[in-house]
């Protein structure tokens, strides 16, 4: 594959990471965006010093679409050629009742996972378009395909991330631009610690008694679809740990 320059949201852990940490050992330019900037410098001098990537760093919060449209504007020279735009920033906050939930907490979580995805691309796409290159990978989840308890506002939340890649995917067309929709069941990062607020036990509780998989394990995912030759688009990609069936059935030993 030739050299692609990568831009990843939410990139300073889990599955973020792990995309910029395969690409960057595959030979790609990344441009890597997160709000916490001390863990984007870590992530940035790792990749340098391990595979002598070329990293740009744009610590911002994707909520703030004007802060978003400020950075990529200042891109320099050919690093606004973006090749492949990963929406990968995401959270949740809280395991509530739909009729119990905190509505500010709720604002954060669409905001980030829908909103600030819808702007990412809008900022980026057009772009891909123009030049006749690129590719969108948008990370959804398994909750958008099975609703669980306490968790409504986030399965609704990946159900729209669905709608709104199949949705390009259509606009999309009669362009060389491609769409991916990568959909996780239990993936083990920071991100059952941020919906617990902060507790880590029952963040841990999530995986225990299952091999679950990583940040790197969904990266190798992402790499591929990105990998494959230009005429084959891979729409859609479930994948889960071996012992999970459906986003509520899981075997724990």
């Amino acid at each position: 594959m030739e050299k692609k320059t990568v831009l990843i949201t939410g990139a300073s852990s889990g599955i973020g990471e792990g995309c910029a940490r395969k690409f960057a050992m595959n030979g790609h330019r990344l441009i890597l965006n997160g709000r916490n900037q001390e863990k984007l410098k870590a992530v940035k001098q790792e990749l340098e010093e391990k595979y002598r990537a070329e990293v740009l760093l744009l610590p911002f919060d994707v909520r703030d679409r004007e802060v978003a449209e400020a950075a990529l504007n200042a891109l320099p020279g050919d690093w606004k050629e973006i090749d492949v735009l990963i929406n990968n920033a995401g959270l949740v906050i809280g395991v509530d009742k739909e009729h119990e939930g905190n509505l500010d907490e709720w604002d954060v979580v669409i905001d980030t996972d829908v909103k600030a995805l819808l702007a990412m691309t809008r900022l980026v796409v057009p772009g891909m378009v123009e030049r006749g290159r690129g590719h969108v990978i948008n990370m959804g989840s398994i909750a958008g395909d099975y609703a669980y308890p306490g968790g409504s506002v986030y399965c609704a939340c990946k159900a729209a991330v669905k709608a709104l890649s199949d949705g390009l995917r259509i606009d999309l067309v009669d362009t060389p631009v491609r769409v991916t929709n990568i959909k996780p069941g239990l993936v083990e990062t920071n991100f059952s610690v941020v919906r617990f607020r902060g507790n880590k036990e029952p963040a841990d509780n999530v995986y225990k008694g299952i091999r679950p998989l990583s940040g790197d394990d969904i990266a190798e995912v992402v790499y591929f679809a990105v990998a494959v030759p230009q005429h084959i688009q891979i729409a859609e990609v479930l994948v889960m740990p071996t012992n999970q069936a459906t986003g509520t059935i899981v075997s724990r030993k």
